[in-house]
């Protein structure tokens, strides 16, 4: 394994069987999507087959939820009921992380996305996987970061969601801030 961003040939066939079974399991999060060509798509891409054993690795159970009509490519979400166990207690971004004088966190959701490789979601992405299946709710217990347009981040804030009530909120905290409820979901395309 040359290349640090790639799976041994034993965790691949894990990572793929474990990808199959949630997709087998989950047919209404994702109407007319064939595993057979999904599973293609990814032994294509490789370094998305890396990316989607993090999303897997730190919790995320990623699923794909839709196919870009443009594109062709299969758009996999964090569909973990909670918001990631292996990704809380983190700040915003990197800025945040550097403003903290003392209690720092390990680490910030915008750092840990792009290591990873993957987007945080955004409100709209993350309302569409609230509403992916009727009755099945996600971060009901947790709270997830999501991507904070400009204008926010600029006054020092940053903004999540979770849902409660029977529906989503979306809140906003300073960027800085973290708590051991609080993640991020993360999409990635391939």
């Amino acid at each position: 394994m040359g290349n640090k961003k790639e799976l041994s040939p034993k965790r691949c066939e894990e990572l793929l069987n474990t990808l199959k079974t949630r997709l087998e399991k989950n047919k209404n999060r994702h109407t007319g999507i064939e595993w057979a060509k999904v599973q293609a798509r990814l032994q294509a891409n490789t370094e998305k087959l890396w990316t989607l054993d993090q999303m897997e690795s730190t919790g995320g159970e990623p699923d794909v939820v839709a196919q870009d009509k443009k594109t062709g490519e299969y758009i996999f979400f964090d569909c973990s009921a909670e918001s990631p166990a292996g990704r809380r207690s983190v700040c915003y971004d990197h800025e945040a992380l550097e403003k903290r004088k003392e209690h720092k966190p390990k680490d910030s959701a915008v750092n840990m996305a792009a290591d990873m490789g993957i987007e945080l979601l955004n409100e709209e992405q993350y309302r569409e996987l609230q509403s992916r299946v009727p009755g099945r709710n996600f971060d009901t217990k947790t709270s997830s970061w999501i991507a904070t347009p400009a204008e926010i981040r600029k006054l020092g804030g940053a903004i999540f969601a979770d849902y409660r009530y029977g529906q989503v909120f979306v809140y906003h905290n300073g960027a800085e801030s973290y708590y051991a409820a609080r993640g991020f979901r993360g999409l990635v395309r391939v």
